[in-house]
């Protein structure tokens, strides 16, 4: 099948889940369409041992797409631009400091804490020998919480604007941070474009404020332009196209410096989302941007999330590996409350924080398509030799992702009824 064909066929796929799914299912749109598309893939694997050509047609399929190509070099700087358009920066602001913290320090930590979790479980409780620089991987990929997960749940629950603010703005900006330091990590094992780079301990603080710094001074740089080149028109099609322009061209200039192509789309999505809609745009063009970028949104995270669960056709499970995943969900899940936890004590001390703050942002924090775009950039061998790792890495990430969407993304809005928030 040929690429044109492949995007018919899962357009047409994610239409047909989310007319399913808004008929009968009724759930949130990206929980529903993923869960479909588990139930298509495990429909297929299971024709496969009856018609075994029915399984190989669907894997061979699949292994045309390189999923973390289509997710980090395609469809997430539209999805980030358009999540970051509604944040209200006088919001981010005041929640700053918190969001600064858990998305920066908050990763490194629970990276850390993930990869003994994990190399302990590997080790000791499944039987699993993972070498601990690929847990240090895994611990990496698996810690931002993912902002398209994040944001498409909290369209649906009702919070407090503070704690909302600080979910939303953590998943927004802790991707960026979550990727430079796989970037690292993947120099110190040998692969990655961080295997040109040095690796002492100025080498990793240069990548470090390159990537984070260079990425969010583009964005404001870019975003400032397009402000400007907005404000000087009056035609919503001309400032569709401008906005287009800045996502498209911005990213991929960001991914030819080596900056961080996620904080330069969050940081030009804040300022075109806050002082362009308000000073630069019409309320004609403010209206018609506003609905172009929701279907764009709504589109992409359609065709990821049917995508996410379609990808278990081409990964490689075995019972080791499944429970190794399962395993590590509470596993991921203690860390992140460690790190949220312990932060949150911290500015208790000095700020008003909404009841329940640790145990919600922690909850929250699902993980989604980045995790696994990650997880499969892992190559299978390095200077031919193979990575034993890789295929163990790739299916717990996918456990702890397909738990996180479905079992933490149903029950959000349950917690913050229970917890006295929420509508």
């Amino acid at each position: 099948m040929n690429i044109p064909d492949f995007i018919a066929a899962l357009l047409t796929l994610a239409a047909l889940f989310s007319y399913i799914n808004h008929r009968w299912l009724r759930l949130p749109t990206t929980i529903g369409l993923m869960i479909l598309a588990l139930m298509t893939s495990l429909l297929l694997i299971a024709l496969g041992y009856v018609v075994p050509s029915v399984a190989l047609w669907g894997r061979g399929v699949l292994e045309q797409i390189d999923f973390e190509q289509a997710l980090m070099n395609g469809m997430l700087a539209f999805l980030l631009f358009a999540g970051a358009l509604h944040i209200n920066l006088g919001d981010l602001a005041k929640q700053g400091p918190v969001i600064a913290l858990l998305a920066s320090i908050g990763v490194l930590i629970s990276t850390a804490i993930i990869a003994v979790f994990v190399w302990f479980i590997g080790k000791y409780v499944v039987g699993i020998d993972l070498a601990f620089i690929y847990c240090l991987l895994f611990g990496a990929l698996i810690s931002p919480t993912d902002p398209i997960a994040v944001l498409g749940i909290l369209k649906t629950v009702g919070a407090p604007k503070a704690l909302k603010t600080n979910i939303a703005g953590e998943s927004l900006f802790n991707d960026g941070v979550g990727v430079v330091v796989f970037l690292v990590l993947a120099g110190i094992a040998g692969f990655g474009h961080g295997g040109h780079i040095d690796m002492t301990v100025g080498g990793i603080i240069r990548l470090f404020t390159v990537e984070t710094g260079g990425g969010l001074l583009t964005g404001l740089i870019l975003g400032f332009i397009a402000y400007r080149m907005l404000k000087s028109v009056d035609n919503y099609q001309v400032e569709i196209l401008i906005s287009l322009a800045l996502v498209a061209g911005g990213y991929a200039f960001c991914n030819h410096l080596h900056l961080s192509g996620p904080i330069a789309m969050v940081v030009a999505g804040l300022l075109i989302g806050n002082h362009g809609r308000t000073l630069a745009m019409s309320d004609s063009t403010r209206e018609h941007l506003d609905t172009f970028w929701e279907l764009v949104d709504e589109l992409l995270n359609a065709v990821l999330f049917v995508l996410i669960g379609l990808e278990m056709l081409v990964l490689t499970f075995t019972g080791k590996f499944l429970l190794a995943g399962l395993v590590a969900i509470p596993a991921t899940l203690l860390a992140r409350f460690i790190v949220v936890g312990g932060l949150v004590q911290v500015f208790r001390r000095h700020r008003k924080m909404t009841p329940h703050t640790a145990k919600i942002i922690t909850w929250s924090g699902l993980r989604g398509g980045i995790s696994v775009a990650l997880a499969l950039s892992i190559p299978k061998a390095i200077h031919g030799e193979h990575i034993a790792e890789r295929d163990a890495i790739i299916a717990i990430t996918y456990v702890v992702v397909v738990f996180s969407i479905i079992v933490q993304g149903l029950t959000v809005a349950p917690l913050l009824r229970a917890c006295g928030h929420g509508k």
